[in-house]
């Protein structure tokens, strides 16, 4: 498919409260409605049992299964102009039921280039104080889990013997990229 010039009209074909889809000449792509954006949290919990991430499971309409990802959620869904430490923080704790003392913004990435125009900030969470159950809001059913850095790779090796769907963050964890991040 040819890449069409950065001039070429680009057209709206249908919007949604969240999504949009759009085309630019022959391309086609998704992008999220309203200038929202998504805040990924690499949440590290240096207890003195050793160093655990934490990860969320929950259903995926998409992918029909449970996916384990990082904790994340929407910038700027409900309020305009939110900033990503702020939804952040919100999610962190809604999803997972911890807060945390530290927190360091890595940088701005892109999910699925090809075909996805979302962004979304990772940011790194320390310090981490557990303050209630987590499992998200609305129906979410979000399952926490606390994992030892040291056994990540056989957990997901588990859980995608389970039929869950992995989130592409968690390949790049298991890689260590992300945790030179820490």
């Amino acid at each position: 498919m040819p890449i069409p010039s950065p001039d070429t009209p680009i057209e709206t074909r249908w919007e949604g409260r969240f999504i949009t889809v759009k085309q630019q000449g022959t391309w086609e792509y998704v992008s999220r409605s309203r200038g929202i954006h998504a805040a990924v949290i690499l949440a590290i919990d240096e207890a003195s049992d050793g160093r655990h991430v934490l990860l969320v499971e929950q259903y995926r309409v998409p992918l029909k299964v449970r996916c384990l990802e990082l904790p994340a959620g929407l910038v700027g869904d409900d309020t305009a102009g939110e900033a990503s430490e702020i939804a952040a923080r919100r999610e962190l704790e809604e999803e997972t039921g911890y807060r945390a003392a530290d927190w360091r913004t890595v940088g701005e990435f892109y999910s699925s280039p090809g075909m996805v125009s979302e962004s979304f900030t990772l940011l790194v969470a320390k310090g981490l104080t557990r303050v209630g159950e987590g499992g998200g809001v609305d129906g979410e059913d979000i399952m926490v889990h606390r994992v030892p850095l040291d056994g990540i790779e056989d957990f997901v090796a588990a859980k995608r013997a389970e039929g869950c769907g992995i989130d592409v963050r968690v390949a790049m964890l298991l890689a260590g990229g992300l945790l030179k991040a820490c």
